[in-house]
């Protein structure tokens, strides 16, 4: 985990990749819609338990988020599903 536990684009991200809307995030990150909204338009200082909150949803529902390094910046990616 980072001092920022989550970007704004790996949010957007994240969210796309699970066909989720920002209310569903909300929804799943037990957050207001207008948090999930301001955090991704970047208004207003978020709290960092909202933030993570934020991640957790979108992780259990299968979304691994990439950090940044020296060649590429932060992203997301969906998790496979388990193989039976």
């Amino acid at each position: 985990m980072t001092d920022r536990p989550l970007t704004i684009e790996q949010s957007a991200a994240g969210r796309a990749l699970l066909g989720w809307s920002q209310r569903d995030l909300a929804e799943n990150a037990h957050l207001g819609e207008s948090t999930v909204r301001n955090f991704e338009k970047g208004r207003g200082a978020q709290t960092y338990n909202n933030i993570l909150a934020m991640r957790v949803a979108m992780e259990a529902a299968g979304v691994v988020f990439i950090d940044a390094d020296e060649t590429m910046g932060p992203g997301a990616r969906l998790r496979l599903p388990e193989r039976q």
